[in-house]
């Protein structure tokens, strides 16, 4: 019986908004490093001058990387994209923009689907943001819906768990997490992560307060999984946060949540 293991980060890095958006980088890539994740689910991820933020974090870590856009918010700036990206320590082997369902924008937001190159063979990842604001949440649940038919998509059966990770805009008990919370499991709560964990926190000097309760002081950052076949076993070794000030300076509003993925078949 061969165990395999992934570690696995999300972490929604807050665009170029903010006072300081060019002082947050290093405390980006060195909370990365810190961590050493396998695969890390990145959201609000800014594209511009030919090159993504992603890009330049793989260049730096050694990692491979991907991007699509857009995703939540909508980007101010026309010239800088606003998306989603994954980077990954073994080569991203397919990549699929998966357009949300959304009613009340304008644009059409997407999910990235992608296969990596793990050891024990293809690992299937999704990454996205979901729509933040609450009084759309007829959005919010077609979209989280549709996070749940990609995870559960039987395509992605095989040696590895199927990940699906990110900013989902909604607190581990919310109705909006319901359409994952039936098919997958929350790898927070399978890791015995503290029950008060929260990833979007009204301490943060910039926090986005207006957002309210159903938001702010809310573990509103996710991993879910399920196993790769009916005879595999997947434990969740641990489960914690990061995203503490660098050099004084905060590098993002959210707080990262990484998690220790073992398996092995039955």
């Amino acid at each position: 019986m061969v165990d395999h293991q992934v570690r696995v980060m999300t972490w929604n890095i807050w665009w170029r908004f903010g006072p300081r958006w060019r002082e947050r980088q290093p405390g980006i890539l060195s909370t990365i490093d810190r961590f050493t994740p396998d695969v890390v689910a990145l959201q609000e991820v800014w594209s511009a001058e030919g090159t993504t933020q992603a890009e330049q974090f793989a260049t730096a870590l050694g990692y491979h990387s991907t991007f699509a856009a857009p995703s939540y918010p909508h980007a101010p700036d026309p010239a800088v994209e606003l998306g989603v990206a994954l980077l990954s320590r073994w080569p991203i082997v397919s990549v699929e923009a998966v357009a949300l369902p959304s009613r009340h924008r304008a644009w059409d937001p997407v999910a990235l689907k992608a296969s990596v190159a793990h050891p024990a063979g293809p690992l299937p990842i999704v990454v996205a943001c979901l729509e933040h604001a609450t009084t759309y949440s007829d959005d919010r649940l077609a979209q989280a819906a549709v996070l749940a038919d990609l995870g559960t998509d039987p395509a992605t059966d095989g040696p590895c768990p199927s990940v699906v990770m990110g900013d989902l805009n909604a607190a581990p008990d919310s109705a909006v997490l319901r359409p994952l919370r039936d098919v997958l499991i929350d790898a927070w709560v399978a890791g015995q992560g503290a029950a008060d964990a929260i990833t979007l926190p009204s301490t943060h000097p910039s926090a986005p307060l207006e957002a309210g309760p159903e938001l702010v002081d809310q573990r509103i950052d996710h991993v879910f999984y399920r196993p790769g076949h009916e005879d595999q076993l997947v434990t969740v070794e641990s489960a914690m946060l990061g995203g503490e000030a660098v050099d004084g300076v905060f590098p993002s509003d959210h707080r990262p949540v990484i998690c220790d993925l073992r398996w092995h078949d039955r």
